[in-house]
Formats: C-alpha cells, sequence, structure tokens
C-alpha cells in the first residue's frame, strides 16, 4: 500500500502535516535540503516534518518525522509557532497540506539521515543549520517563504501567544 494512503487527510481534503522548527542551543535552525528527484536544480531548503499517519497526533507525526528525517531525538517539544495551507507540485502530482510548524529545542546537531524514506533519499539532498543572519541573507528558495522574517520575530519576540495563520502559498 502506497504511504499516502496511510496518511491523514483533513475534512477538506488537505494532507495532514506536521513541521518543526528545531533551533540548536546557538538558536540557530535547521534546514533540509530538498529537490525534484529527477532534477536536482529546481531545489529549495525547508523544516523538518511530514505527513500524519493513522491515528498519531500531530505532535507525535513531528516528533517521528524528524527523527526520520534528521536521528535527531533528543527534543524539546514546544508549542505550535505557526499555520499554512500550501499546495505545490512535487514527484510527479500535487501536495495540498495543512501545516503545522511546533517550535523544538535540541542539544543534539548531528544529523543521520538513514531513516529516509526511498522518496526522501531520492530527493533531500542534506541537512544545515543556519543562523538567522545567513537565512536573512541567503537568495536562496526557503519554504515558507517567509521563513527568515518569522525566524528573526521568533528570536526577538519568543512564541506567539497562540499559532499564527501564514498566508496560503501556491507554488
Amino acid at each position: 500500500m502506497p504511504a499516502e494512503a496511510l496518511e491523514e487527510v483533513s475534512e477538506d481534503g488537505l494532507r495532514k502535516v506536521a513541521r518543526v522548527v528545531l533551533l540548536d542551543p546557538e538558536d540557530r535552525i535547521l534546514l533540509l535540503h530538498g529537490h525534484e528527484p529527477d532534477d536536482p536544480a529546481d531545489d529549495w531548503w525547508f523544516t523538518p516534518g511530514g505527513g500524519l499517519e493513522g491515528e498519531e497526533t500531530r505532535e507525535q507525526a513531528a516528533l517521528r518525522e524528524l527523527a526520520e528525517e534528521t536521528g535527531i531525538t533528543d527534543v524539546e517539544l514546544g508549542p505550535v509557532l505557526w499555520r499554512r495551507t500550501c499546495s505545490f507540485p512535487f514527484a510527479g502530482r500535487r501536495w495540498d497540506q495543512d501545516e503545522w510548524y511546533y517550535l523544538a529545542r535540541t542539544t543534539q546537531t548531528a544529523i543521520d539521515v538513514t531513516g529516509l524514506t526511498e522518496l526522501e533519499r531520492r530527493s533531500v539532498a542534506g541537512a544545515r543549520w543556519w543562523t538567522c543572519r545567513e537565512l536573512t541573507r541567503s537568495h536562496e528558495t526557503v519554504y515558507p517563504t517567509r521563513l527568515a522574517e518569522l525566524f528573526r520575530r521568533l528570536l526577538d519576540e519568543g512564541p506567539p501567544a497562540g499559532p499564527v495563520t501564514l498566508d496560503t502559498e501556491i507554488v
């Protein structure tokens, strides 16, 4: 059975996704470097995370996905920072998602990608810890597109009182 068939879909037909804004002790954020499976030149940076499976909660999915994609398990999961709806083409299909971004902190900065799925192995080129300054100055494609600004606000003001709804992104 394809993995997509096991994933949870919301009432509005959107794939339920949990993402992690993972910060290390130096307040750097971890981003994965992704690309189209058959076109490494079509690339972007994104936060770890993925779709809910079966009956798992978004918190459980966030921690599972983080462990699978990075090998990082020593994590203090915090509140939901942001929510966003997005739609994008990837690997020959359109993905329509309802994403929740959780704040998390870790002291574990070494990355282990042995838990990647077959599709992820073909489409994730690596991972990098970014400072806010590096992210702000970068000309790379990053999702969500306002991540540098959101990251700066998080560092300056701390987590919002409740989840902030980001603009819908359609790529």
